[in-house]
């Protein structure tokens, strides 16, 4: 059986990526996460850093589905 397209053979392995290249976007997507905990757990109007409680009421029910008590 002959194929169309070259099958990679078991020698092909992919080079590794260097770490100076994943570092600043971990470090990005870590920050992102801290941001959206902030948002979605800690902030709740009392200790907020955004006054009001708009936040609050945004995100009520994914604060229920995440587990975190909000009443």
């Amino acid at each position: 059986m002959t194929y169309a397209v070259p099958m990679p053979g078991a020698g092909d392995v992919p080079a590794p990526i260097p770490l100076r290249e994943v570092a600043p976007w971990a470090i990005f997507a870590g920050v992102v996460m801290l941001v959206l905990l902030y948002l979605i757990g800690i902030d709740q109007g009392v200790t907020s850093l955004v006054p009001g409680s708009m936040i609050h009421e945004f995100v009520h029910d994914g604060r229920h589905l995440l587990g975190f008590p909000c009443h």
